[in-house]
This record gives C-alpha cells, sequence and structure tokens, in this order.
C-alpha cells in the first residue's frame, strides 16, 4: 500500500510539472528569437562558438526526444526544435549542446554519469524482479531483498547525479543565449524559466526514486526485525 501511495504522489507531481512544462513550451513556441535562427542554426552557432567543431547537429522523430549523444557525438534535435525559430526551440537547442561542451570539457559530473550508465542498465532490467523476490523471501532470504536496495540504490543514485548535470547545462544554455544577442532582456526570463521547468522533472524523478529506495529500506529491516 505504501509503494502505491508513493507512486500515486510522484505520479500527481510528475503529471503537474509535466503539463505546465508542455504549457510553456508551447506559448514560448510562438516567441521568435533575433535573427530568425533555427535550433539547428543555434546549435551550430553555440558549438562553433565554444570550440566544439566535432559535433553534428542532426534532426530525429518524435516530441522533446532532444538529447545529446556522447557515443556519436551528436546533438539530437526533434522536428519543432530543429527547425523551429522561437523561444523554445532556442532554450532545447542550446540546452543539448550545453551537454556537449561538458563533454568537450570532461565536466566531472558527466563523465560520473557516463560511468554508471552500463552498472545501472543492467540494475534496471532486474531490480524489480530481484526486489519483488525479495519481499516474498524476506524472513527466509534477506539477503535477496539487500540486494535488490542494492540495486535500486545505483538508479538512485543515478538520478541525483543527473541533477547537476542538466542544472549546468541549462546554466551554460542561458549564459550564451544571453551573451550572443539572440534573446532580449524580454525573451531571456522565458528561456530560463522554460529550462528551470525542465530541470523540475529531474528532480521530481529523484525524489520518487530515492522515496522509494527508503520504503524498501523500511520494508528489508522492518521485516527483519
Amino acid at each position: 500500500m505504501g509503494y502505491f501511495l508513493i507512486f500515486g504522489v510522484f505520479m500527481l507531481l510528475s503529471w503537474v510539472v509535466g503539463a505546465r512544462l508542455k504549457s510553456k513550451f508551447k506559448a514560448y513556441s510562438k516567441i521568435p528569437v533575433n535573427y530568425g535562427l533555427t535550433g539547428r542554426d543555434i546549435a551550430e552557432k553555440m558549438l562553433h562558438e565554444n570550440g566544439v567543431d566535432d559535433v553534428r547537429v542532426v534532426s530525429v522523430q518524435g516530441e522533446l526526444t532532444d538529447h545529446y549523444n556522447p557515443a556519436t557525438k551528436t546533438v539530437n534535435l526533434s522536428p519543432d526544435v530543429y527547425q523551429g525559430r522561437s523561444i523554445s526551440a532556442a532554450a532545447v537547442a542550446a540546452h543539448e549542446c550545453g551537454h556537449a561542451i561538458q563533454h568537450a570539457t570532461a565536466y566531472a559530473w558527466l563523465q560520473m554519469r557516463s560511468k554508471l550508465v552500463p552498472v545501472v542498465s543492467f540494475s534496471s532490467r532486474y531490480v524489480q524482479w530481484v526486489l519483488l523476490a525479495g519481499i516474498l523471501l524476506v524472513n527466509t532470504f534477506p539477503g535477496l531483498l539487500l540486494a535488490g536496495i542494492v540495486l535500486f540504490a545505483l538508479t538512485t543514485l543515478f538520478s541525483f547525479i543527473t541533477l547537476p548535470v542538466e542544472i549546468d547545462a541549462s546554466r551554460r544554455a542561458i549564459a550564451w543565449l544571453d551573451g550572443s544577442g539572440i534573446t532580449t532582456t524580454a525573451t531571456l526570463p522565458k528561456a530560463q524559466e522554460a529550462l528551470r521547468l525542465a530541470a523540475y522533472t529531474y528532480v521530481v524523478a529523484a525524489l520518487a526514486s530515492l522515496a522509494t529506495l527508503l520504503y524498501y529500506i523500511w520494508i528489508f529491516m522492518g521485516r527483519r526485525n
């Protein structure tokens, strides 16, 4: 019952933040940036001005599918961002370039996050099954639940390490947009708000993961007693 309560609370928070994020991005997609630059133009310009010339900017299908891929060194932008000439497109494109710049400058938090990716990928595949079996057999094989908790703790750690990575990418994006003249004193706060709301989605995910982890620990300690 406790799990479903935690799940429900954070699902609601996630929905509220996500709905507000989509609303703001939709509104800001109607506000043009200076010089009529597209998201692709902005991304290429930001990368070049930061000395990152080995990263390609490409278009990928979907909505809110924007991401930087360090393995292929590509800034992947959804069609609305790639072709868009709005504050929303500029903010997203600059944010993803912020990740590319992190990669190029060996940003410590990004390096730590990248090293955890293989471990977390393995953990994510099996953690729920190990936890379920561990709860059912906690009195017989308590070590199984403990193993599940360790696996889940890795995913929680990954969520929290993601926070400074995302916040720093947004900081780099806003600083560059401000200095480049692409935004104005009127439009820069809108780009800041859009990226701040996007960051909240990661905060909610991290807190949800931590709350769930503590719940499993509580089960482990309670059943053992």
